[in-house]
């Protein structure tokens, strides 16, 4: 069975940056696609970033383009998110999902890291 696991999650000052890791294991990532999540607390679970299987399309929602750059690396079977120039209102936890780009297909997640963007 696939399993996610973040990490990288932490305190940073507002204009500060971190990198974020999704390793995976039990399953080969080379034939899901595979993105970043957040919640903040009272929110909805909201989309940030994802990358098709072939890694031929990457997706941004507006409010991260040009802040943070996702990334996949087949051969360690790990995802990442750079983040630069955060915000106090990035503060919120972080989730990895993957999932077969097939309909009905479940998604997989992670369990989540926190970042907390705070002077």
């Amino acid at each position: 069975q696939l399993k996610l696991v973040e990490s990288g999650g932490g305190l940073v000052q507002p204009g500060g940056s971190l990198r974020l890791s999704c390793a995976a294991s039990g399953v080969a990532l080379d034939h899901y696609g595979v993105g970043w999540f957040r919640q903040a607390p009272g929110k909805e679970r909201e989309p940030i970033s994802c990358i098709s299987s072939s890694g031929a399309s990457t997706n941004y929602a507006d409010f991260v383009k040009g802040r943070f750059t996702m990334s996949r690396d087949n051969a360690k079977n790990t995802m990442y998110l750079q983040m630069n120039g955060l915000k106090p209102e990035d503060t919120a936890v972080y989730y990895c999902n993957a999932r077969i780009e097939i309909s009905g297909a479940p998604n997989y997640w992670g369990q989540g890291t926190q970042v907390t963007v705070s002077s």
